[in-house]
């Protein structure tokens, strides 16, 4: 009789490295904008203040979630997974310590943020990963349990900074309330060091002749006789329009228009490959380049998923912005009503399992990744028309109650829930084996590019002729702005459903013999 499986014994030094670093990471995410327009800020006029204090939350996301690119390279080609986490939790470390010791600096406030959206985004794409080397297949089976406590401690983590950090900030100041998180990093960082003799370290892999990029280089630039390069031209066009972008860097600023720019290369560059992908044959099998193929397919997908960051992510911003202005008691923060959403997420993922989709497919609804992606979009922008709704009753002098922010945020978790944990079940899904880690990177800049979304937004209302557009409409700048993210999204819902009907769904999980 087989010895039952057991769970790895360096895997408690990894949830405990996870539960410290999430905590850090949601305790300074979360207090970030109060403290810019409490604090920081004070040098600009005070109508100004919100206005900057989101574009530089939303900068720093860009960063955060552009960085997984970075450090599954240096991961993949040069250190390692662990020496790459290692290294980066430094990081990590030293840009917590910039915002407490620099909290009435701006640049050495900046270079912190900086830090931290390296280290953290940096990490985001390995600790998974690295997990998942730990095991092997005798005890594979497990680690479900394992990726399940990593989600919860993310939830717990979240739920639990928000919470206190606000009133760390009110009661001590930035120094304490960014020293905190600071010092929850490096206990993580520690944590993860001392079961460096434990872990299972996969070595850095060699470059792989037949990637993604240098599939889609190959279909681009090939030439067939008597015919022209028409995907070529489409990628010279997305080229055009990145110089563009950047040489906006005067007006739009430097993250905008850099990430504007990446943009444009992606989805011209890919449409471009996509034209030509019969090419790339005579250098590469054509199970690469059918990955290829299924990659750009689901980049529509996650190009589509897009503003539904833009609209989550302005929830510790925007919605901390208005919930300012709303009655609530003395001893409550604004920001704390950013523990709403880990608390709903951890009931609603349960609820829809168990209760909500069994009950759907009984009706003979089937309930497939797709359907669940676009109906979560569509209900961001139903939360956001409650936002607006309660933003137009402020704005006409009536005092509004902070309980009425708790019917947005469940709009929204509840549409978290059905894109952002499925969003990676359906990639997985779709894309071959050996372009899983392409499918991943790319599930991160889309979070970047919701973000940008939002700097664009933010950068177009500064131009006086938009402003008085805005005010002839009767609206404030802010309510205004809320129903056009409501339209936004509910629109993108619509081309999102159009779009899923006509793709071509596959199954790209392991065969069951191949796991034995």
């Amino acid at each position: 009789m087989s010895t039952p499986a057991r769970l790895p014994r360096q895997i408690p030094y990894i949830i405990g490295n996870e539960a410290c670093e999430r905590f850090s990471f949601y305790g300074m995410r979360n207090i970030l904008t109060p403290f810019l327009v409490s604090t920081l800020l004070l040098y600009a006029p005070e109508a100004e203040r919100a206005g900057i204090a989101k574009d530089v939350f939303h900068s720093f996301v860009i960063g955060v979630y552009f960085f997984p690119l970075l450090g599954g390279w240096i991961a993949d080609r040069l250190l390692g997974k662990y020496r790459t986490i290692l290294w980066l939790s430094l990081v990590y470390c030293v840009g917590h310590a910039c915002l407490a010791a620099f909290e009435d600096n701006r640049a050495g406030f900046y270079t912190g943020l900086f830090l931290i959206a390296l280290g953290s985004g940096g990490i985001k794409p390995l600790v998974v990963s690295f997990v998942g080397d730990q095991f092997d297949q005798s005890n594979k089976h497990i680690a479900k349990v394992t990726f399940d406590a990593f989600y919860w401690t993310i939830n717990f983590g979240s739920f639990f900074a928000s919470l206190l950090m606000p009133i760390f900030l009110r009661e001590y100041g930035g120094a304490v309330a960014f020293g905190i998180p600071g010092i929850l990093m490096f206990i993580a960082t520690v944590v993860f060091w001392a079961g460096r003799r434990k872990y299972v370290n996969v070595p850095p892999a060699p470059a792989d002749p037949h990637s993604f990029l240098r599939v889609a280089r190959t279909a681009l630039l090939s030439r067939v006789e008597g015919q022209g390069r028409p995907g070529l031209v489409v990628a010279a066009i997305g080229a055009a329009l990145a110089v563009g972008a950047l040489a906006m860097m005067g007006s739009l600023g430097f993250v905008a228009s850099t990430c504007l720019a990446l943009v444009f290369v992606l989805a011209f560059g890919g449409a471009g490959a996509f034209m030509q992908l019969d090419r790339a044959s005579a250098l590469h099998p054509a199970d690469r380049i059918d990955g290829v193929r299924a990659v750009l397919r689901i980049l529509i997908v996650f190009a589509l998923v897009t503003p539904f960051w833009s609209l989550f992510d302005q929830k510790a911003s925007t919605w901390i912005l208005q919930a300012d202005q709303m009655v609530k008691p003395e001893w409550f923060s604004s920001a704390q009503m950013q523990a709403l959403n880990p608390a709903l997420v951890m009931i609603l993922i349960p609820f829809n399992n168990l209760v909500l989709y069994p009950a759907l497919r009984r009706l003979g609804i089937d309930v497939t990744p797709l359907r669940r992606m676009g109906f979560g979009i569509a209900f961001s922008g139903v939360a956001w028309i409650a936002a607006g709704a309660i933003q137009l009753s402020i704005d006409g002098g009536e005092p509004v109650s902070i309980v009425w922010q708790v019917l947005p945020y469940a709009l929204l978790t509840f549409g978290e829930v059905l894109v952002s944990a499925t969003g990676l079940e359906f990639a997985y899904s779709q894309a071959p084996q050996s372009m899983k880690g392409v499918i991943m990177a790319f599930w991160y800049l889309s979070v970047t590019t919701g973000n940008l979304w939002v700097l664009l937004v933010n950068a177009t209302v500064r131009n006086e002729a938009v402003l008085s557009k805005i005010a002839g409409t009767g609206l404030t700048e802010a309510a205004f702005l809320m129903f056009f993210f409501a339209a936004f999204a509910l629109l993108v819902a619509m081309v999102f459903g159009w779009y899923a009907r006509r793709y071509p769904m596959q199954d790209h999980y392991r065969d069951a013999g191949a796991q034995h």
